[in-house]
This record gives structure tokens, C-alpha cells and sequence, in this order.
């Protein structure tokens, strides 16, 4: 069993697969990769299941040494990583050797990087995931001093010479691809148009759990009875701030749910920073 030392824990940092699943009766969020896009690539690169985990980077890397030798793919955003002091490219396969560190740089493109690892990290699974979420798992982000265990054999499973195309178009779009939501009918004929014509601008207050935009709607809605959300709702809140509801999101919610993010919507607003403008592009479910 080889281990990956946690030498800097960088900014925010997680284990985290597809998610949790059949749990939402019991509070339980789904949890997983923001950007499943990119974390599937990284995989799939690798000869792995699409769904095992992967490390979730956001926007400042940690800091990596390898006690073992693997083969790693970085996908997402550019956060410009670097194996010992060569810097190396996103969505290639890279051998690893006993000893190797890898860290991250500045940040070029898109905020959140995903690292798989051949045959996936092997940490704790809990009730179905090894998704990291406080509460749930011993852990919620990566610490300095931690080792995280993956499969020192899994290396020699693969060719090095695969290659995947990844599409990186998102990472630029500020096109947030939706549905109409369960209260979007509600909404007035100017707000319906707000909604689908505006630019809107992500806040600070912007995390795994919610993404809140600066600009108001003026809400005229009635309240709801508490109902089910999910990753990807859009809450139109009382003050007029519109909220969406990320992968660490809770499972109900008392505000108008006007849109519904696509699974490309919400790749896409899981690579937005703060203060990066967006435009909702409303489409028809299939």
C-alpha cells in the first residue's frame, strides 16, 4: 500500500467520488465532485471507474509526496502543477516514482483541478461513498501531516501512452446552462426575462455547499412549504439574492426554486471565482 504525505494542505482540499446516494430522507447530502467532467477524464485516463475517488483541488494546491510508485492524471483547472521542480501538463498520464513530490502554482484557468490516482485512493467508505463531508467522514478537507493510501500495484496495470481529448470550453463559458424550476411559473414575465437576459456576478459567499450572486430579483412570491433540493436548485431568496445549491448542499429548502442547474450547468459554475459574471441559458429537459 503505497501513501500520498500531505506536506502543505494548500486552500480547500477533498477526497470526493460521484457522491452518496438513497441518504436524502436522512438529511444526508449527496456530496461528490463538483465538476464530474473532469474528474471522469482524470479516471477514465487511467484505466479506473469513472466513480472512484479523486482529490478535489480548489484554487491553491497542496503540496504531495509519494511514498510509492503510481501514475497520476490531473484534470480541470489549470493550476499549474509541477512534479519535483518540472512543470507538467493537465490531462497526460504521469509516472510517478517513490519520492516524488507534486505541487501547484498560480492559478491560469478555472478553479477547481481534480487528481486521480491509478486505482483510485483507498480511503474509508461511508454509507456508500468515500465523498469527504464533515460530520459524515472522519475528515473534511486534507491537513498537513495526513496520508492518504492508494494501491502501490495499480501502477503497473496501464500503458502510458492513452490519451482522452478534454474539452476545456467550459472553463472559459459563462454560459450556466438550466431548466425551468418547480416555482419558475410564478415568477412575473419581467422576472422570467431578468432571469435568462441578466448577467449575474458570483459572491464571496461561494462554497462546496452554495453559490451566491451579488444582484438582486425583487422577490414577489409567495412562500413554499419546505421541499426537496437538490445540487444544482436555484433559490430565489426573500431579500431578492439568488442562491445555487452545490454538491454539499442541504436536501430541503423553504424558497422558490425558480431554475434547476444541467449537470454541464454545474460544472460550469463549479470553475467560477468570485466576482466572474455568468448568463443563464434556459433549455428543455429531454
Amino acid at each position: 500500500m503505497g501513501k500520498m504525505k500531505v506536506l502543505q494542505s494548500g486552500l480547500f482540499s477533498s477526497i470526493q467520488d460521484y457522491g452518496r446516494f438513497g441518504n436524502m430522507k436522512y438529511g444526508v447530502p449527496a456530496s461528490g465532485v463538483m465538476d464530474r467532467y473532469a474528474a471522469r477524464t482524470a479516471n477514465l485516463m487511467l484505466r479506473n471507474d469513472a466513480n472512484d475517488a479523486v482529490l478535489e483541488i480548489t484554487m491553491m494546491g497542496p503540496k504531495l509526496e509519494f511514498t510509492a510508485a503510481t501514475k497520476i492524471v490531473i484534470s480541470g483547472a489549470n493550476l499549474s502543477p509541477k512534479l519535483n521542480t518540472e512543470e507538467i501538463e493537465n490531462n497526460e498520464i504521469i509516472e510517478i516514482s517513490e519520492g516524488d513530490i507534486l505541487s501547484f502554482g498560480r492559478k491560469i484557468l478555472g478553479c477547481r483541478t481534480y487528481l486521480a490516482i491509478s486505482g483510485g485512493f483507498s480511503t474509508e467508505e461511508v454509507l456508500g461513498s468515500k465523498s469527504w463531508y464533515d460530520g459524515i467522514t472522519e475528515h473534511q478537507k486534507l491537513e498537513k501531516g495526513m496520508e492518504i493510501p492508494f494501491t502501490e500495484d495499480a501502477a503497473n496495470k496501464i500503458e502510458t501512452f492513452a490519451a482522452l481529448k478534454f474539452n476545456d470550453d467550459y472553463l472559459r463559458s459563462t454560459v450556466v446552462e438550466v431548466y425551468k424550476g418547480p416555482e419558475f411559473e410564478f415568477l412575473s414575465e419581467e422576472h422570467k426575462s431578468k432571469l435568462e437576459t441578466l448577467d449575474f456576478s458570483i459572491d464571496q459567499n461561494n462554497n462546496r455547499m452554495a453559490i451566491q450572486l451579488q444582484e438582486e430579483l425583487p422577490n414577489e412570491l409567495e412562500p413554499i412549504i419546505t421541499g426537496p433540493v437538490v445540487p444544482g436548485t436555484v433559490q430565489l431568496t426573500p431579500s431578492g439574492k439568488l442562491i445555487i445549491l452545490m454538491r454539499d448542499c442541504q436536501t430541503t429548502g423553504g424558497y422558490p426554486r425558480v431554475l434547476q442547474l444541467t449537470d454541464k450547468g454545474l460544472r460550469t459554475m463549479a470553475q467560477k471565482l468570485t466576482n466572474e459574471e455568468v448568463r443563464f441559458y434556459l433549455t428543455k429537459p429531454l
